[in-house]
């Protein structure tokens, strides 16, 4: 035997493991035989996972179900985990492997095994005091575990960053509204010019879908709220004790502050994974109202000689590397690839559904869960960084504005009471033609108002 591996065996038989490697032969073979993406599990679903097990063992510890020492010398090795960080290089397996999450359920049952039989004095590999299966998977499967991960890591996730994220975008555009309050500018529909707007209100739009997003996300995360644990293989308890399931629930509540639930059909959450879809369809929303907001504002920004110029964007960084002096809208572009990435992943996690509930167990939940994580992270990043380098240093730029503003045809909408929709067109159409305004074509038909015209044509009162 080579001195850097030891032997373990399993009912497939024997398999050399690294001599140093806290996780087992399970793993090893999944290591072997998933060699897919090279995209191993973040750091959040393994700390939640080793969360689990930690309230699995407290709750088998209170019923008696093991030995005082074993519960407590895993859950020693779970803190080492989920307070310390510790042993997060030691779930390696890639993300695309069965579909219930076996193969990482068991590489975090054979890692804290293995590192609490090496705290009680034992060799690691031996299974004994402590065995993976027996003891840290107790009263447990991974097709009731893996779903409460799931769950448990995208409401941290959601809590944590995602929502924080939100409410920095919203106090940051409060601080634009407050900005522009004063300024009107040329309102655009079908890409043309339409009436005067304040520019404030457009920005009022961006707050008001957060606002409405927002209360979406939250609903999603009651919903997450819901968890099968207990319910083993298909939902039916089998295996666990009878006071498991609320024991277990009970020390997840207390050591993570979240008001956990037990699904009341605990095969619901284990044959399918709607509450994930779920979570998934509102970040797909919140995506599309961000990418409204990224792609206005890069558009208003546009020129700065030849585009609408209504903007001034931060200045981060040159923006070509052959044009001097060039800048580009880098946040925007940097939030619309976000924004397409997390959709393409959503659409992934749908199908997930679609194609993995099939029967009594969705079989799609690694990846679902992974695409699920990586939108929320990457969607609070680039929320956050958007926030920071760009839309907390939007300029307006009066000039521009009001030189559009005065230009502006539009304006004879606010006449349409008084002499009519056709005439209204007609002064309109002639003012374009002749490259004149509104005002100058009006005294040239000599018509009279009995209010003032100037008063008549003024845009801020129009709004």
């Amino acid at each position: 035997m080579n001195e850097d591996f030891r032997i373990e065996k399993d009912v497939l038989g024997e398999l050399k493991v690294p001599k140093e490697a806290y996780w087992g032969i399970s793993t090893q073979r999944a290591l072997k035989y998933f060699r897919i993406s090279g995209k191993c599990f973040p750091d959040i679903f393994i700390t939640s996972l080793a969360l689990v097990k930690k309230a699995c063992a407290l709750a088998n510890l209170d019923l008696q179900l093991i030995k005082e020492k074993l519960g407590r010398a895993i859950i020693k090795a779970a803190d080492e985990i989920i307070n310390e960080k510790k042993l997060l290089e030691q779930f390696p397996i890639d993300v695309f492997q069965t579909g219930s999450g076996t193969q990482i359920n068991m590489n975090m049952n054979e890692v804290l095994a293995n590192r609490a039989n090496e705290m009680l004095g034992f060799q690691k590999g031996k299974k004994e005091p402590i065995h993976p299966n027996d003891h840290v998977n107790k009263c447990q499967s991974s097709n009731d575990v893996i779903p409460t991960a799931m769950h448990l890591s995208t409401l941290k996730l959601l809590d944590s960053k995602l929502f924080p994220a939100i409410k920095y975008l919203k106090d940051s555009l409060d601080q634009k509204i407050n900005e522009f309050n004063d300024i009107v500018k040329v309102g655009r529909t079908h890409l043309q010019d339409a009436v005067p707007i304040p520019l404030s209100l457009e920005f009022k739009v961006y707050k008001k879908q957060l606002e409405i997003n927002e209360k979406r996300l939250k609903a999603a995360r009651e919903e997450l709220c819901y968890i099968p644990l207990g319910g083993t293989a298909l939902g039916t308890g089998l295996n666990a004790h009878e006071k498991f399931p609320e024991m277990s629930l009970s020390h997840l509540v207390k050591l993570t502050g979240i008001e956990f639930k037990s699904n009341p059909i605990k095969a619901e959450s284990i044959a399918s994974h709607n509450i994930i879809v779920n979570c998934g369809k509102t970040l797909h929303l919140l995506a599309l109202s961000l990418l409204k907001m990224a792609n206005d504002i890069r558009l208003m920004g546009s020129g700065p000689r030849a585009g609408l110029g209504e903007l001034i964007l931060p200045q981060n960084e040159p923006g070509s590397s052959i044009m001097p002096g060039k800048i580009n809208p880098t946040q925007s572009e940097m939030l619309i690839q976000v924004c397409l990435h997390v959709i393409g992943n959503v659409n992934a996690i749908s199908l997930g559904e679609l194609q993995g509930s099939i029967l009594d167990l969705n079989t799609c939940k690694p990846m679902m869960i992974v695409n699920l994580l990586e939108s929320i992270e990457l969607l609070s990043n680039a929320i956050k960084s958007f926030s920071e380098y760009c839309l907390i240093g939007i300029k307006a730029n009066e000039e521009r504005i009001n030189q559009e503003l005065n230009q502006l045809l539009m304006v004879v909408t606010n006449l349409t009471p008084i002499i009519g929709y056709d005439k209204c067109a007609e002064i309109a159409q002639k003012a374009h033609e002749e490259g004149k305004t509104i005002k100058q074509v009006i005294k040239e038909m000599n018509l009279k108002f009995e209010k003032d015209i100037d008063d008549l044509l003024d845009p801020k009162k129009m709004i």
